[in-house]
């Protein structure tokens, strides 16, 4: 009855509510000095609704609509702008500031939007950016940034409950993530060690402005990356009043508060629970997890040449194994055997784990005459903790099959300075990183050769070194840019290493417009990275360090060249085609198997002897179409064709575990009147490879009594392919707008066809009535096996709830 009633009472408030204008308030500068320019044209887009800046550069505007919009801004002298999202409200003014290019020639007005759009003589290919409304209203993802880029070209999604990145053929070890400035390696709840998925993100939605996918023609003041970049930027806290978010989503709930600390800062900051324990439990699943985030971006604005921005963010991850989930099934129902034994299945080889993560740092910026500089000094660190028992019984501690404790911590500083000189723009910077990482295993490992008893403890400390420059001009009345940039990497691990020009990387980018509305570009460059800490830092049963030399950086060349035509100012149409050459990835000497086909699962990667050996290769094209809101219609339509391989232990070339050939993806969405709006997404996939199982080698008792799962048999790598995987996902917005708060409420259902994919089929044992595993009466040495039927995918409905007060 008061769920009725509360309905009423949304529904009824939803005509007697305030629905006129707010106000919009901000300030136009020069994006080389800083300067504020008097007398620009600013115009809300989709209405006549404007001003003009006054002479320092600052505008009101009243009664501007309520809800999501942008700004227009144009001034003689300078390119034309579209400015960020920002959220209109009727009880708080929003503030935007937007920065002007000078003109630099003779062309046609030229329109840059949310940066998305933007000639980027550094990178004029293989970007994209979404804006904070296609963050929060992306459907299916649960307002994920990991799952929201699903919709860009080039990056692959699957069905499983993770949130890796896979962009080009790329393993998801290869991706680096900076938050306004700040690298910062973790975004994922339960993170794999060694990787960078996981199955829920860390960044809270509610903070972010933006986020820009860079997945080819990297700029040189990033480094360590062979797939792609994700540069994240916040939300800057409103300078007028405090404001007060709540939400209610799929998983967890969130507070976030903004607002001034005084004239000259603001601070953005928030917190967030999840109720998944609680969620699981109910569904019948055998595991429980938990987790807990907290972010913060506080500005400082000095002068307007002097401002200092600290951005913080951490997690804390606990899951527990749900063994009584079995209490409710009945063994011998056939309705329920099959979920009978999966659960037994997962409660015999997950282990139980935990993870708490921070990164903290500051990014100073000053604004001077033709140029500006920028220092960022951070902190991370990652712990991460597992252990599991034989039959979940730790009564006695022989029966610990694996016990992992082991820490992450970075220390790292960046000095860059950026000038335009003479029509040159010139940036140049060092990196350095101080590294600490341990470990401590325990690990009863079985492969096909044998069972593997690990127990060993390290500790690497290890610093690295970057030293990067580009510069870049327009040529030909600004029709044709080119850009040239290097960067020199070190690390003091080994001598190979340790040479920074054996690390040199080159690149060069270029541009040209065909004409107003098309240009045709290209870049070609070389990208290196570190393997992960935990192969840098393994040590055999001498303490050795095994690995140090047998591991350089990981080498990627890569070729990218596309044309984009844009026939209005609000549509992007591009396509794309790319090659990746890799050499020297980590190889498993234990397993006869390549890093690159690893990470899409939960635990740790690269925790053994390892050599860079392998040679690996990605290809293929892409198609990208972008349309912003016109008459309250947008869309995303992106096709991908990629072709991913990899050496196997005989040196040929077999397809990776990435190799996911075809990627589709229409991601579209329609504003109505009353403040209504419905979101479509549809995705297809083609069937990713996979290693089959070795069943023999799993059957072998003490191999399964140490696993409790099967062995994958490397000799026929990904010799196997799944079928191809497809989603719906459909989500309903509608908005409210009072007198001093507005109230969103959300209805998400993510696979709305409920399409079952195809997965892995689990190998796993017959028990007795007291579920002990049956030995094989013809062969004592192995028990008796079978393989359960795997799919992944269900109906997940949801409804969210944000209220902005």
């Amino acid at each position: 009855m008061r769920t009725f009633a509360t309905i009423l009472f949304i529904v009824f408030t939803s005509f007697v509510a305030a629905q006129d204008g707010g106000t919009l308030t901000g300030v136009i500068k020069d994006d080389e000095t800083g300067d504020p320019i008097p007398f620009a044209n600013v115009l809300i887009q989709g209405t006549e609704v404007g001003a003009s800046t006054n002479v320092d550069g600052e505008f009101t505007i009243n009664n501007a609509p309520l809800g999501f919009g942008r700004v227009r801004v144009s001034s003689v002298g300078f390119e034309t702008a579209i400015s960020d999202d920002f959220f209109i409200r009727r009880d708080k003014d929003a503030f935007v500031e937007v920065r002007l290019r000078p003109s630099t020639g003779e062309l046609d007005e030229v329109v840059i939007e949310s940066s998305s759009f933007e000639r980027n003589p550094e990178s004029p290919n293989s970007v994209q950016t979404l804006g904070v409304e296609e963050i929060e209203k992306n459907p299916g993802a649960n307002r994920d940034v990991s799952r929201v880029i699903n919709s860009l070209p080039g990056v692959t999604s699957t069905p499983a409950f993770r949130n890796d990145i896979l962009i080009r053929g790329g393993a998801p070890n290869e991706n680096v993530f900076y938050v306004d400035g700040i690298e910062t390696p973790v975004i994922n709840h339960f993170q794999t060690q060694g990787s960078s998925g996981g199955p829920v993100g860390i960044l809270n939605a509610n903070l972010l402005q933006k986020v820009t996918l860079y997945t080819g023609a990297f700029p040189a003041n990033r480094g360590n990356m062979l797939s792609s970049v994700l540069e994240i930027e916040q939300k800057e806290g409103n300078r007028d009043k405090m404001n007060l978010r709540a939400n209610v989503g799929a998983t967890e709930v969130g507070l976030a508060l903004d607002g001034p600390l005084g004239e000259k800062t603001t601070y953005n900051i928030s917190a967030r629970q999840s109720y998944l324990q609680f969620l699981f439990s109910a569904l019948g699943l055998p595991f429980l997890p938990t987790f807990n985030d907290a972010q913060y971006k506080i500005k400082h604005r000095f002068n307007d040449n002097h401002e200092i921005t600290f951005v913080g963010l951490g997690a804390l991850d606990r899951f527990r194994l749900n063994e009584s989930v079995n209490d409710r099934l009945d063994p011998n129902d056939p309705s329920d055997v099959d979920q009978f034994e999966r659960n037994q299945f997962i409660l015999g080889n997950l282990p139980i784990n935990e993870q708490w993560n921070y990164t903290v740092g500051a990014l100073y910026k000053h604004v001077g005459e033709k140029s500006f500089q920028t220092v960022a000094l951070s902190r991370n660190m990652l712990n991460n903790s597992a252990f599991k028992f034989r039959n979940n019984d730790d009564s006695d501690p022989a029966n610990k099959i694996f016990d992992f404790n082991s820490v992450e911590a970075e220390n790292k500083i960046r000095l860059e300075n950026t000038t335009r000189l003479k029509g040159y723009r010139i940036n140049a910077g060092i990196n350095l990183q101080n590294a600490r990482y341990t470990i401590s295993e325990f690990n009863q490992i079985p492969t096909r050769f044998g069972l593997i008893e690990r127990d060993f403890e390290s500790a690497l400390t290890l610093n690295s070194y970057g030293v990067f420059g580009q510069i870049s001009k327009s040529y030909l009345d600004a029709r044709l840019d080119l850009s040239f940039g290097f960067r020199i990497d070190g690390a003091d691990y080994n001598s190979v290493m340790r040479n920074g020009f054996n690390q040199f990387s080159p690149r060069f980018s270029a541009n040209y417009a065909l004409a107003d509305r098309w240009d045709l570009n290209m870049n070609v460059g070389g990208y290196y990275q570190l393997p992960p800490y935990t192969a840098l830092g393994f040590r055999n049963a001498a303490g050795v360090l095994e690995n140090r030399d047998r591991l350089t950086y990981i080498e990627s060349d890569q070729v990218v060249t596309g044309v984009s035509f844009r026939p209005d100012s609000k549509t992007k149409i591009s396509v794309e085609g790319f090659y990746k050459h890799y050499r020297d990835y980590p190889f498993s000497l234990d397993d006869s198997v390549s890093l690159a086909n690893l990470g899409a699962d939960f635990g740790v990667v690269g925790n053994s002897p390892v050599k860079s050996q392998t040679r690996g290769r990605a290809y293929g094209g892409e198609f990208f179409a972008q349309r912003r809101a016109r008459k309250g219609f947008f869309g995303i339509l992106s096709y991908t064709y990629v072709r991913s391989e990899f050496e196997d232990a005989r040196g040929d070339f077999v397809p990776s575990s990435w190799d996911a050939r075809h990627i589709l993806s229409l991601t579209a969405g329609k504003k109505f009147k009353r403040n209504w709006e419905l979101g479509v997404k549809w995705r297809y996939v083609g069937g990713l490879p996979f290693t089959p199982i070795d069943v023999g080698a799993s059957a072998i008792r003490e191999n399964w009594d140490a696993s409790g799962q099967g062995i994958q048999d490397f000799s026929r790598l990904n010799s196997v392919r799944l079928g191809s995987f497809q989603q719906l996902d459909i989500r309903v917005d509608k908005t409210w707008f009072f007198d001093k708060w507005s109230l969103n409420v959300y209805l998400d259902i993510q696979n709305f066809y409920n399409y079952e994919a195809d997965q892995p089929d689990n190998l796993t044992v017959r028990r007795d009535e007291g579920g002990a595993p049956l030995v094989n009466p013809t062969d004592p040495r192995r028990y008796q096996v079978f393989f359960i039927e795997n799919t992944a995918g269900t109906v997940i409905p949801t409804i969210g709830i944000i209220a902005d007060i």
